[in-house]
């Protein structure tokens, strides 16, 4: 019995969730309101309440449910060389935000809320752990791919590098998100895009033959 209202407590909780997402994307966050929220699940306000102590505990909830997600989608194998690493964690963001559209948009296209406002614009992951930050993860195999030699020593800090990296597959999901419907362009699969663009970059990091 005790496991029967713990699968329909989790239900419901998937559930206020997914809402949650679509009218946080349709309205944004200053006019999401739990009523609302309500109103779209046909629960009265208490119901929602009874998962959620109030709007921030909620979307905070919805941030952190969607980056385990991603985390979980996007991790490299531990026992790949940094740059093999780099480009696995490259293919697995650009699946996750392909598979998962309105998880992506939330995550990364969402602007961030104003001065004040009581909604983090980052999970409560630890922040800097590579097994749980997947900026840090990417962050520490660049970091590895210098150190080994096999990134050019000019080539930029690791910062600087992990940020052109995300900006390259961030390109990748958004403009096949919003615009991969437009008839005038013959798009081609965005995994293969990503694995032309990655390796394009790899390449122009890594020094020369012999150096």
């Amino acid at each position: 019995m005790a496991n029967t209202r713990e699968r329909r407590r989790l239900a419901m909780r998937a559930r206020i969730l997914d809402a949650a997402r679509e009218l946080l994307q349709e309205e944004g966050y200053e006019a999401f309101s739990m009523r609302k929220l309500g109103e779209r699940l046909d629960y009265a306000p208490s119901a929602v309440y009874r998962h959620f102590r109030d709007k921030a505990a909620l979307l905070q909830a919805l941030v952190d449910h969607d980056y385990t997600a991603f985390s979980a989608a996007n991790a490299p194998s531990p026992t790949a060389n940094p740059v093999e690493r780099i480009r696995q964690g490259a293919l697995g963001y650009v699946e996750f935000g392909l598979a998962h559209p309105d998880q992506y948009r939330l995550l990364f296209m969402t602007p961030p809320r104003g001065p004040g406002a009581p909604l983090s614009d980052r999970p409560s992951v630890p922040v800097g752990d590579p097994d749980v930050d997947r900026y840090a993860s990417l962050r520490k195999a660049v970091a590895e791919a210098l150190e080994d030699g096999r990134f050019r020593r000019d080539a930029g800090d690791a910062e600087l590098i992990t940020q052109a990296l995300w900006a390259t597959v961030h390109g990748v999901v958004s403009l096949h998100l919003i615009r991969e419907s437009q008839p005038w362009l013959d798009w081609r699969d965005a995994r293969e895009t990503t694995a032309t663009l990655v390796d394009a970059v790899l390449r122009g990091l890594a020094p020369p033959s012999g150096g």
